[in-house]
């Protein structure tokens, strides 16, 4: 089916313009939170860049006016920075802060979904040791899918063309690999499993751990296990994500120094358009002294242990915090119903994706 966008070139940068203003100022005020400006860069000594799985490589650059062998990394993200800016900047219990957050992934899979330029509002609160469970996490993730959907309601007042019940015009053909992960396991195509349909998003999250999943799919991969039970839920929240399940594997990898594996969370909503499930952030409790000794173990990381961060942690000498991430250019796909994280985002295709774009009628900015 040729692909046509709801929105016009022009009214899809001010929608996203006005998109933006209104989530930050309503994750502002409901997780009690204050704008700070972040790093684009860090120094590797540090040990403040988000290292993902551990396979991706950063961005690097030598910095001759900071002296001898001074080097910068690009940050994949600022899961650890953020925590020490909290207790830099004289946050108090209960307080925290958001940043606009732009990195670059430079050995990401591109699809429609995924691109090496990362763009997310990344944020950070501090807690009290009795918040480290997974119904202060579960209650957080609620109030992030508040704040969406009153996003989601404000944009689609303000362009009703977006808000049409039936079959969006949108609506994708997702059977090239350019625009969407294999969904072979499954045994059918994707849009078998899941009829489309234009709905608005649900406040009400379903929340299972990664252990849950394996346990109802075995025989599934875990992105295609989120794949089956988003399409039947449509906004899922797994938890605990990055210990080995029963089955001795892990259900994507997670790096063993800023989340707690037993009090994290991803947030899932399906795509009408792509007909398929979208990560739209990733979230959790951070660790403490004890869980992060025992994930850099478990995960053979011990050497991180002379890292600033890590010794500054391990002495106790950083604050207990939760935090996350929230797709920018994801949360504008979803709400503006549109086909390919390029319409929103200015990046670099490979040109197998930018032809088959146009052939469908997707403009990539």
């Amino acid at each position: 089916m040729h692909y046509q966008s709801i929105l016009t070139p022009y009214e899809t940068q001010t929608a996203i313009g006005r998109l933006k203003r209104f989530f930050e100022d309503g994750l502002g005020k409901t997780l009690n939170l204050h704008r700070v400006s972040a790093p684009l860069f860090v120094e590797p000594h540090t040990g403040f860049n988000d290292d993902l799985s551990g396979k991706e490589r950063p961005v690097a650059f030598d910095v001759p006016g900071a002296g001898d062998n001074a080097m910068a990394h690009i940050v994949h993200s600022l899961a650890k920075w953020k925590r020490v800016a909290l207790q830099k900047y004289g946050f108090m219990q209960g307080e925290g802060l958001y940043t606009d957050m732009n990195a670059i992934r430079r050995d990401e899979v591109l699809d429609s979904t995924h691109s090496i330029y990362v763009d997310q509002w990344d944020w950070e609160k501090i807690i009290t040791r009795e918040d480290r469970h997974l119904d202060y996490i579960k209650d957080t993730v609620s109030a992030i899918m508040g704040v969406i959907c009153d996003t989601q309601d404000y944009i689609h007042d303000l362009y009703p063309s977006l808000a049409k019940n039936g079959r969006s015009s949108s609506q994708f053909d997702r059977s090239s690999p350019q625009f969407s992960r294999s969904s072979s396991q499954l045994g059918r195509s994707s849009s078998q499993l899941h009829p489309q349909s234009s709905r608005k998003f649900s406040r009400d999250v379903v929340f299972v751990t990664a252990q849950q999943l394996e346990d109802q799919y075995p025989n599934l991969s875990p992105e295609d296990r989120e794949e089956a039970f988003t399409g039947i839920h449509k906004t899922v929240c797994v938890l605990q994500i990055g210990s080995k399940l029963k089955s001795g594997t892990r259900h994507g990898s997670r790096a063993p120094d800023y989340d707690d594996w037993q009090l994290n969370a991803d947030l899932i909503i399906w795509s009408d358009v792509l007909n398929q499930a979208v990560e739209i952030s990733s979230m959790g409790i951070r660790v403490d002294e004890s869980s992060l000794a025992i994930q850099l173990d478990e995960a053979g990381c011990n050497n991180r242990r002379e890292l600033l961060y890590h010794k500054m942690l391990l002495g106790g000498k950083l604050p207990l915090t939760i935090g996350g991430g929230i797709g920018q250019s994801r949360l504008s796909m979803l709400i503006l119903k549109k086909a390919h994280i390029g319409e929103v985002q200015v990046s670099v295709w490979d040109e197998d994706t930018m032809c088959e774009c146009d052939a469908r009628g997707v403009m990539l900015l």
